[in-house]
């Protein structure tokens, strides 16, 4: 069983910065941080493999944001620089039950409990 606990949101002003954290018991493959805004659906922000050498992420957050792990510390983290409006969402970090590495969100099977992120203008 991999239980998840998110870290770091709040409330900042456009163009500021965020680091998101994520502590993982358990055993963790790759991993992903997702984000859903009020009236949307759910979106995959970024993912990254478990040894950390691939990550891939949302066209619209390419070049703003930087996933990492730290597999000593079963932790992963999402860098958020800057930030925009329409990156205000309540952001979660999910983990595959096997090593998938992909943004097929239905194979993400353990959710942590979600951080909110709001940004102003």
């Amino acid at each position: 069983q991999v239980q998840l606990v998110e870290s770091g949101g709040g409330s900042v002003q456009a163009g500021d910065s965020l680091r998101l954290s994520c502590a993982a018991s358990g055993r963790i493959f790759s991993m992903g941080w997702f984000r859903q805004a009020p009236g949307k659906e759910r979106e995959i922000v970024a993912i990254i493999s478990w040894d950390g050498d691939s990550t891939s992420y949302l066209d619209s957050v390419k070049g703003r944001f930087t996933i990492s792990r730290d597999n000593a510390k079963n932790m992963v983290y999402l860098q958020m620089n800057s930030l925009k409006p329409e990156d205000t969402a309540v952001y979660y970090c999910a983990a595959p039950s096997i090593d998938y590495y992909g943004f097929n969100s239905m194979m993400y099977r353990y959710w942590g409990q979600g951080t909110q992120v709001t940004v102003s203008s």
